[in-house]
């Protein structure tokens, strides 16, 4: 079986290709599925006909689209290209699987449910209420993909953070070590999100064969919870980085043109029951990032 991976230089993505080149090294593995990496530069994913040629060409029976636009706050001035690469190219690749009787593999986010719920867990069924442009369009791109009719099945996800790229832990692992002080946020709450562990669940239900039946809209977290100010104090406790003195503020402090999710965690009942998934605690997945890091550096 073919699998295409969209974005595929981003977190996700590159956390992708270790996963298919772990399971290459493994002499029990009973698939042979070949994926193919794509990013930008082999496939424009918001050209329909680039996108469909692709799957036609090469048999393609699943694509992970790893691809978004994910600047929350640029996306309030970028409405139009965030639209563009949030849905409509979203619609390109379930088309195209709809044509050749794929699953459609697509990463969305808690952005969708927008602004303060109360503090129980979202789940899958609870109503969305973007409050941003970025959120609003993630949630087009589900729709897109519903309207669609393809098989599908659609991970939110929320914090995401890996080696690769420029994300939270990598900026704060910075921040750290280069600041006497350093103000962070403690009154938006959610659960960080290693990208590694997130892919190793999608590789694992291509692997397994679990896609057919199990269509429909999951959410993929690590466990346990904390705000922005928790969790950097972890990442500084763990890369060692004792000398900078950091203190809890309120987000009104950093004032932004999106009113992010005050509580933002999610439910993971229905992915570990469908696919007997198990889900790491968030520290223990940082610190293996932050190991990695270290061992990259």
């Amino acid at each position: 079986m073919k699998i295409l991976i969209t974005g595929a230089n981003g977190q996700l993505g590159n956390c992708m290709r270790n996963a298919v080149e772990r399971a290459s090294h493994n002499a029990q593995r009973t698939t042979h599925d070949e994926y193919i990496f794509t990013d930008v530069a082999e496939l424009d994913i918001t050209n329909a006909d680039a996108v469909a040629k692709i799957v036609k060409d090469n048999d393609v029976k699943v694509i992970v689209n790893c691809a978004a636009y994910t600047n929350v706050d640029k996306a309030e001035s970028d409405a139009e290209f965030a639209e563009i690469l949030n849905a409509k190219a979203v619609r390109n690749l379930a088309d195209a699987m709809k044509a050749n009787d794929g699953t459609l593999i697509h990463v969305s986010t808690d952005y969708v449910f927008g602004g303060s719920q109360g503090n129980t867990p979202r789940t899958e069924s609870e109503p969305t209420n973007p409050t941003g442009v970025y959120g609003l369009t993630k949630l087009h791109g589900e729709q897109q993909i519903e309207e669609s009719g393809v098989k599908a099945l659609i991970f939110r996800t929320a914090w995401l953070y890996s080696e690769y790229g420029k994300n939270f832990v990598k900026t704060m692992l910075n921040l750290t070590s280069t600041k006497p002080q350093l103000k962070v946020v403690f009154d938006q709450v959610g659960t960080p999100t290693y990208a590694q562990d997130l892919a190793d669940a999608i590789f694992s239900i291509i692997e397994n064969r679990q896609m057919d039946g199990n269509e429909g809209i999951y959410h993929y977290s690590n466990e346990g919870v904390c705000s922005w100010y928790d969790f950097t104090k972890s990442i500084a406790e763990i890369a060692g980085n004792n000398e900078c003195d950091i203190q809890p503020c309120h987000s009104d402090e950093f004032p932004s043109p999106v009113t992010r999710p005050s509580y933002s965690v999610l439910d993971k009942t229905k992915i570990k029951d469908t696919f007997g998934i198990s889900v790491p605690y968030w520290t223990d997945s940082l610190k293996k990032c932050i190991q990695n890091i270290n061992n990259h550096a």
